[in-house]
């Protein structure tokens, strides 16, 4: 499917070479010939559930991060944030 669009974009280029100028006609078919991919890729990525952007891929894009809790070493509560809600201190482990 990325190939049959690929090629439909060439010969979409290829065809504005042959009609526009000589300058013009290049930048232009340099211009969809990078651009269309990219766009493609964009939404496919949407499709799948990811980013969308370029900054997605294989690192977790669909996950949510994990919430980190806390033990307090004085009381052994487990808590969220920075201090212990029943003792005040601010001695923990990480609890995961």
């Amino acid at each position: 499917m990325y190939l049959v669009f690929l090629f439909a974009s060439l010969a979409i280029s290829i065809g504005l070479q042959m009609v526009l100028p000589f300058p013009y006609g290049l930048g232009i078919a340099l211009a969809i010939f990078i651009a269309f991919p990219l766009m493609l890729r964009r939404k496919m990525m949407g499709r799948m559930g990811g980013s969308g952007g370029f900054g997605g891929g294989f690192f977790g894009t669909g996950q949510s991060t994990p919430t980190v809790k806390y033990v307090c070493l004085t009381c052994n509560n487990r808590f969220k944030g920075r201090e212990c809600p029943r003792c005040g201190s601010t001695a923990k482990r990480a609890d995961f």
